[in-house]
């Protein structure tokens, strides 16, 4: 996996990278948008205890085919409010905190989810190389 962040744009203002290639015959992974919801059904209040959720819940799917967050090349994550923006950067920031590659990311403020508690969804792209 090679990042490709070109020198003569503006380069990424957070912990990202502007484009990823990825080699020939990686196998490839995608999860569906997880949401904050721990194993017993209990949501959190806040963005940054939902997104921890969400990415434990994301380590566990990359576990299922032994990808890990090294392997995560994009990420898409969803917050209801700008004021959600830095807890899902910080719990983005600590499930990539030992990733070598910085995956390409995109981020939008949406309207709502499914029910009125979850402030943030999250989904990956993943490559065995």
């Amino acid at each position: 996996m090679k990042s490709l962040n070109p020198p003569d744009i503006a380069p990424p203002f957070a912990r990202y990278s502007h484009g990823i290639e990825l080699p020939a015959g990686a196998r490839l992974l995608r999860t569906s948008g997880q949401l904050g919801q721990d194993g017993d059904g209990a949501v959190p209040e806040g963005a940054e205890p939902q997104a921890a959720i969400c990415f434990a819940n994301i380590a566990a799917i990359l576990k299922e085919t032994g990808t890990q967050a090294n392997d995560v090349f994009h990420i898409s994550a969803f917050v209801t409010d700008r004021a959600h923006m830095a807890g899902y950067m910080a719990a983005r920031d600590q499930f990539l905190s030992q990733v070598s590659v910085l995956p390409t990311s995109t981020l939008m403020i949406v309207s709502g989810f499914t029910r009125p508690e979850f402030v943030v969804e999250v989904e990956v792209w993943a490559a065995k190389l």
